[in-house]
C-alpha cells in the first residue's frame, strides 16, 4: 500500500506561521470579497473551505490529519452541511477495509511472511542481473498490492543491498554501479506500481471508491474483485515495461556475467520451514483476497461465476465486513511460539496508521462538501470546454496533470482534491465519471522522478548509491511512458474489463 503520509515530502519554508495564515486568510478573502454563484453562497464559501485545505494539504504545514478535520468545524459554521451530516462521512466501509487490510498486513509483518514471500522471488530469479531486478521488482509489487509500500521497501532494500555488494565483489566498477541504480530504482518503482493493482494497495484507490459514491449515490459499488480484474493487468504490463526500459537503460540485457544471488537464498534456506504463525497468516491472507474476489457475482463473457454473498441479505455485506471478520480471527489464535500471546494483538494494531484514517475521513467530507454546496457542478460548468476534446485526449490530460502534480504533493491529498472536482466537471460536459475518475486515481500512484514524491522514492535515494539525476531522468520517461499506458488502457481497454460502456452518460451521472 502505498504510505500514505510521506514524511520527507515537504516544502521548506522559512515562516510556518505565514503559511499557517494563509489558509484561513485564503478562505476569509473568498468568502466576503468574491461572489462565485451570484445567489448561491454556498458555492463560495465551499471554494474557500476547498483552498484552505489545499495550502495546509499541499505544505504540510500542519499534519494532513488534522487539516482533514476542518469540514468538521467550517462545514456547520459556514453552512455547507450539518455536524449531524458531516460526521458520518468520516467512517464508512471504506475505513473499515483499510483497517481490516492494514490489520492482515501487520500480522504479516510481525511474524516476516512478507519477507519469505520476498526471498521465495528472489530464490526463482537466476543469476543474472537483468533476472534478479525482475525477480525484486516481482517480490516489491506482489507484497505493494495487499502492505504498505514504505514497509514493502523498506524490508525489500536490504536484501537488495546484499545482493549488489555480493556483485561488486565479483564484477567491475561500473557494471556493479549500473546493477545497484537498476536494482534499487526498480524496487522504488515497483512498490508504486503494485499498489495500483488492488482497492487496498493504495489509498488513492481506496479513497476513489468512496469519493465516487460521495459524488454519485446513485453508483454501483466497484468490488475487490471488479478492480482487480482491471487494474492487476495493467499493473503488469506495467511492470514489465519499467523493468524492460530500467534493464536496458543500464545496459543489464547485454550482460552475461553471472551474478550469485547466494546472499538471498542463504537466508531464505535458514528458515526455509514456515512456522505455524506464517502457515496460519498465509492462510487467513489468501482466504481475504479470495473471499473479496468471490463476494460479487462474477460475469466473464459466457462464464457467469455467482457471488457467496446472495446467501445474506441483499446489499448487508461488502468488501470491509470481509476485512474486519478475518482481522479479527487473528486476534482469536493463538501463538505456538509464545502461547500467552496471539497472532495479532493490541500492541501490534496500534501501528495502524490512525492519521491516514482522518485523511480518508477529510477527503470523503470535501468531497460530500463539493456536492452538497454546487461547487462540484459550477467548476465543472466552468470548464465545460474540455468537452469539445476527444476522450481519448481528455483522458490523456489528466493523466498528465495528475501524474506531475503528485511528484510534489502527497498523493492520497491530491486524490483527494481532485477527483471531486472531476466528478462535476463529468457531470457538466456528460462523459462517462469512471473514464476520468480512474485515470485520475491511478496517476496518482505514478510519481516516479523526485526523491520526495514518494517514500519509495525516498528510501532508496537513502542508501546514497543513486543522483537526483539517476532517478529524475530515468522517473521522467517512466512517468510519460505511464499516461501513454494508463491513457490507452483505459480508453480502449478498461471499460470493456469494468462492464461498462465509456461512450454512455450513466443514468446515475445526474444523481
Amino acid at each position: 500500500m502505498k504510505n500514505l503520509l510521506p514524511a520527507k515530502k515537504r516544502f521548506a519554508f522559512s515562516s510556518p506561521f505565514l503559511l499557517q495564515a494563509a489558509g484561513p486568510v485564503a478562505c476569509l478573502f473568498i468568502t466576503f470579497f468574491v461572489d462565485l454563484s451570484p445567489g448561491h453562497p454556498q458555492v463560495t464559501r465551499m471554494a474557500g473551505i476547498a483552498v484552505w485545505m489545499a495550502l495546509w494539504w499541499i505544505t504540510e504545514v500542519v499534519p494532513l490529519a488534522i487539516t482533514s478535520l476542518l469540514p468538521v468545524v467550517l462545514f456547520p459554521t459556514m453552512g455547507i452541511m450539518s455536524g449531524k451530516a458531516t460526521a458520518p462521512v468520516y467512517f464508512n466501509h471504506i475505513i473499515f477495509l483499510f483497517i481490516g487490510g492494514f490489520l492482515v498486513a501487520l500480522a504479516m509483518q510481525r511474524w516476516n511472511l512478507h519477507r519469505r514471500i520476498a526471498l521465495r522471488t528472489l530464490a526463482f530469479c537466476g543469476n543474472r542481473p537483468a533476472r534478479i531486478v525482475l525477480g525484486a521488482m516481482a517480490a516489491t509489487a506482489l507484497l505493494s498490492s495487499g502492505i504498505s509500500n514504505t514497509a514493502t521497501t523498506m524490508m525489500m532494500v536490504p536484501i537488495v543491498a546484499a545482493i549488489v555488494a555480493n556483485a561488486e565483489e565479483r564484477s567491475e566498477e561500473k557494471f556493479s554501479n549500473n546493477f545497484g541504480k537498476a536494482a534499487l530504482l526498480g524496487v522504488a518503482y515497483a512498490a508504486s506500481i503494485g499498489g495500483m493493482s488492488t482497492l487496498v494497495g493504495t489509498p488513492p484507490n481506496m479513497a476513489f471508491t468512496q469519493i465516487l459514491l460521495t459524488s454519485f449515490p446513485k453508483a454501483p459499488d466497484i468490488s475487490f474483485a471488479q478492480w482487480l480484474l482491471f487494474a492487476a493487468p495493467l499493473s503488469l504490463l506495467f511492470l514489465l515495461v519499467v523493468w524492460r526500459i530500467i534493464v536496458s537503460w543500464y545496459g543489464l540485457n547485454k550482460e552475461t556475467l553471472p551474478i550469485a544471488a547466494s546472499s538471498g537464498e542463504s537466508t531464505f534456506r535458514a528458515s526455509a520451514r514456515m512456522t505455524f504463525e506464517e502457515k496460519v497468516v498465509l492462510v487467513v491472507f489468501l482466504s481475504m483476497a479470495l473471499l473479496w474476489m468471490t463476494r460479487r457475482t462474477l460475469t466473464l463473457g459466457t462464464l457467469t461465476i455467482p457471488g457467496w454473498e446472495r446467501f445474506f441479505p441483499k446489499g448487508f455485506i461488502n468488501d470491509g465486513t470481509v476485512a474486519i471478520a478475518l482481522a479479527i480471527v487473528l486476534f482469536l489464535l493463538p501463538s505456538r511460539k509464545n502461547p500467552e500471546t496471539f497472532l495479532l494483538d493490541w500492541r501490534t494494531a496500534k501501528d495502524l496508521p490512525w492519521d491516514i484514517v482522518l485523511l480518508f475521513g477529510g477527503g470523503f467530507a470535501l468531497a460530500a462538501g463539493f456536492r452538497a454546496s454546487g461547487l462540484s457542478l459550477w467548476i465543472g460548468k466552468k470548464i465545460a470546454f474540455v468537452g469539445n476534446l476527444s476522450p481519448i485526449f481528455l483522458v490523456a490530460f489528466v493523466c498528465f496533470l495528475l501524474t506531475f502534480l503528485t511528484e510534489f504533493t502527497s498523493n492520497t491529498a491530491t486524490t483527494m482534491m481532485i477527483l471531486p472536482i472531476l466528478a462535476g466537471v463529468a457531470r457538466s460536459i456528460h462523459v462517462h465519471p469512471l473514464l476520468l475518475m480512474i485515470p485520475a486515481t491511478l496517476s496518482c500512484s505514478c510519481a516516479f522522478m523526485l526523491p520526495i514524491a514518494t517514500p519509495p522514492n525516498a528510501i532508496v535515494f537513502g542508501t546514497g548509491r543513486l543522483r537526483i539525476r539517476d532517478m529524475a531522468s530515468l522517473g521522467l520517461l517512466i512517468n510519460l511512458v505511464g499516461i501513454v499506458l494508463i491513457t490507452a488502457y483505459t480508453s480502449l481497454i478498461g471499460g470493456r474489463i469494468l462492464g461498462i460502456n465509456f461512450s454512455i452518460f450513466p443514468a446515475w451521472g445526474g444523481s
